[in-house]
């Protein structure tokens, strides 16, 4: 609902400087998400990937920091996914497509781990990685949306309760 004008205003950027890098909002809107997914994908593949811990601890560590975050109050370091997918879906197919991209690498990075956690013996040898990736991820998405509607963080909880069942962890969250 921010007009360019006030967004530019605010940024403190005249309006030729703008459209010389970006032909519109939605270009720009574009732009910052894939700026963001390469860097939350970097964050993530850090963490996912450390040494010294299984994939399951490696895992748990993720959403145990995505509990935390997204059950807190105020805006800072909230999931920007859940923020703009239901908005800018419906209206601009190019934010769409960075929104599914970016969820895509997600989910990527979370099935490798999976994998490895098969792998190393610390999650099911059968598991379904890339099944197992969306619907966590799917599922983690949709609690934080509950937890922005509810104001409490029983939807991340349950969300974790789910985790550790569909990974076959027995194990309780902090907190």
């Amino acid at each position: 609902a921010v007009g360019l004008t006030e967004l530019l205003s605010e940024a403190g950027v005249p309006k030729g400087s703008f459209y010389h890098y970006f032909k519109s909002k939605e270009l720009f809107g574009e732009a910052l998400l894939d700026s963001y997914f390469a860097d939350y994908h970097a964050r993530l593949h850090e963490r996912l990937t450390q040494t010294g811990m299984s994939a399951a601890e490696r895992l748990l560590s993720y959403w145990t920091i995505w509990l935390e975050t997204q059950s807190g109050e105020g805006t800072e370091g909230k999931c920007l996914t859940v923020k703009l997918s239901a908005e800018v879906s419906d209206l601009s197919e190019a934010m769409r497509t960075a929104l599914q991209n970016g969820t895509r690498l997600i989910i990527d990075c979370l099935a490798e781990c999976i994998r490895e956690g098969a792998l190393d013996g610390s999650l099911p040898k059968d598991i379904d990685a890339q099944n197992t990736a969306l619907t966590l991820y799917n599922l983690w998405l949709g609690a934080t949306l509950l937890t922005k509607v509810r104001r409490d963080r029983s939807a991340l909880d349950a969300a974790f309760k789910a985790t550790l069942q569909l990974l076959s962890i027995h194990q309780t969250p902090a907190g």
